[in-house]
């Protein structure tokens, strides 16, 4: 399959483009129905190399368009106009390849709650792709994107860019009402979208009001994964991740939570100077011990550095449980019951990294074995270290 991708440089096109070309190379290996030769990337400029490309396709992406020209008449020119000269292009060449066009939301406005001059563009765009189609037998694929949300150029089209940009760089920035509600779709969910659709398993909607209505025969297509959450979520979010590096507090994440693609995409505007922060290295005679990772419900994530000979731990737990794991040196560690006496040790070593857990009741320590190596172990445990209720007694494991 060659594909075309109009508007190849824009974030969708961006996007869509390297993960064309991870399909293409055999490094996603997640679409084995797809077959792709080439990619064919066009922005506005060069009509030969469209009328070349038009010739050889197999399939279009129509993603170029206008978002913010300097005269509102320019509007239909970029988003109607180029419209019509590349179906003409392909009609030229005899060329039915399917076609997907990148609309918005606001072309259901248009004529409708507004007046704009995009969306009415749009709106014009769409009509012309679905006569295109009808005329010609050709399948064409209309999506009315909501807002997207992917790395884009700030203070230009997408608050949430600018917000991330913002937080990230200690820039100012201004809500206007916390409680505006946007409606996200985020630029991989897209992706994967595109994918359906060059499979054949795209989804079908009609649009009552502005509501998308999931319809099997419907006449748009639409990505079903998207967000609703107001400004002020989103900014409340972005300052927890822009605290994290000084509280080390993950927020809660869930697998394809907004909360999780937000992260992402925030940590895709951090400046260079900000990829690697500080850690406090809590350090005596004995080695070190350094918090990695707090989180909300899973506890937290720490690294103990033993040195020579060091015995550490001698304590035990009412509730508290915690998972030791040596990755490098070789070390001992000691459980005994408290109330039975029952007694258990493990050698450990960081050529073959294995987990130990800590049982709530059963006083442990971890001891050094070599005479010249630290030994490195990384420990979890179930709850953040709390100081006025630490839930730690000091007994020594075996005199």
């Amino acid at each position: 399959m060659k594909i075309l991708v109009t508007g190849a440089r824009g974030m969708v096109g961006t996007a869509l483009v390297n993960n064309l070309k991870n399909i293409r190379d055999g490094k996603n290996k997640t679409r084995p129905n797809l077959c792709i030769e080439d990619i064919f990337e066009y922005d506005l400029g060069d009509e030969k190399m469209l009328d070349a490309y038009c010739s050889k396709c197999d399939f279009v992406f129509n993603l170029a368009g206008v978002n913010r020209p300097e005269n509102p008449e320019d509007f239909m020119k970029g988003n109607f106009g180029f419209a019509s000269t590349l179906l003409e292009t392909l009609k030229k060449h005899g060329n039915k390849a399917p076609i997907m066009l990148s609309s918005s939301i606001q072309a259901t406005l248009a004529g409708r709650f507004g007046n704009s001059e995009y969306g009415r563009s749009k709106k014009a765009g769409e009509d012309l792709f679905f006569d295109y189609g009808k005329e010609n037998g050709v399948k064409v694929a209309v999506y009315r994107f909501p807002n997207l949300m992917g790395h884009s150029r700030p203070k230009y089209n997408s608050a949430v860019s600018t917000f991330c940009w913002a937080v990230a760089n200690d820039e100012p920035f201004t809500v206007n009402d916390r409680s505006t509600e946007l409606e996200l779709l985020y630029i991989d969910d897209l992706v994967e979208g595109m994918f359906d659709l060059l499979e054949g398993k795209e989804c079908h909607c009609e649009f009552d009001g502005v509501e998308t209505v999931p319809q099997a025969d419907g006449r748009f297509c639409f990505v079903p994964v998207t967000h609703k959450v107001t400004l002020g979520e989103i900014v409340d979010l972005l300052q927890e991740f822009k605290a994290q590096p000084a509280t080390l507090m993950i927020p809660k994440m869930p697998d394809g939570s907004f909360a999780k693609k937000l992260f992402s995409l925030y940590l895709s505007y951090l400046p260079k100077e900000k990829f690697k922060y500080v850690l406090k290295m809590n350090v005596d005679d004995r080695g070190s011990f350094t918090e990695l990772v707090h989180t909300l419900d899973c506890g937290q994530v720490s690294i103990n550095i033993s040195k020579p000979g060091i015995t550490k731990g001698n304590h035990w737990h009412n509730s508290k449980w915690e998972q030791f794991i040596v990755v490098s040196g070789h070390g001992l560690i000691q459980e005994r019951n408290i109330n039975t006496g029952e007694f258990v040790e493990f050698e450990v070593s960081g050529d073959k990294i294995e987990a130990v857990y800590m049982i709530p009741g059963w006083t442990h320590n971890i001891i050094n074995l070599s005479e010249t190596e630290n030994l490195v172990t990384v420990m979890t445990c179930n709850e953040i270290f709390n100081k006025d209720r630490p839930d730690t007694f000091f007994e020594v494991v075996k005199e």
